[in-house]
């Protein structure tokens, strides 16, 4: 693994999460409208931590998710949906912890409609 060095503070350093959003292998806008599903149910549940993991670079200069995913959280960041945001740790899976705001008296079990699919919450 590469040294990071003077990056580290860059990265969060907490990579627990109750919950995991797996993208990988999804395309662009298939991951975008899983993430943005993902935040609608989070306003009717209780706050809830999510690692979203998304594809690495292909490194053959195809485009990676990271860049407008990461804005689509930080979007919901300022928009309140969000109460924290980091990406995961570099020896980690490339992606992001969030922690949603929820309702603090919202619904507290699993993912949607009680489903694991590629693309939804899962435990």
């Amino acid at each position: 693994m590469a040294d990071h060095g003077d990056l580290k503070p860059l990265f969060g350093g907490n990579r627990d999460a109750e919950y995991e959003l797996d993208l990988r292998g999804l395309d662009l806008p298939h991951s975008a409208a899983s993430v943005e599903r993902m935040l609608e149910c989070s306003r009717f549940r209780a706050p809830r931590s999510v690692r979203v993991l998304i594809d690495a670079p292909d490194g053959e200069g195809g485009g990676s998710h990271f860049q407008p995913l990461g804005r689509l959280l930080l979007d919901a960041r300022k928009d309140g949906v969000l109460s924290a945001m980091a990406t995961l740790p570099p020896d980690d899976a490339l992606g992001f912890r969030i922690v949603t705001t929820g309702k603090p008296d919202g619904d507290e079990d699993g993912g949607p409609d009680g489903d694991v699919v590629k693309g939804d919450l899962v435990d």
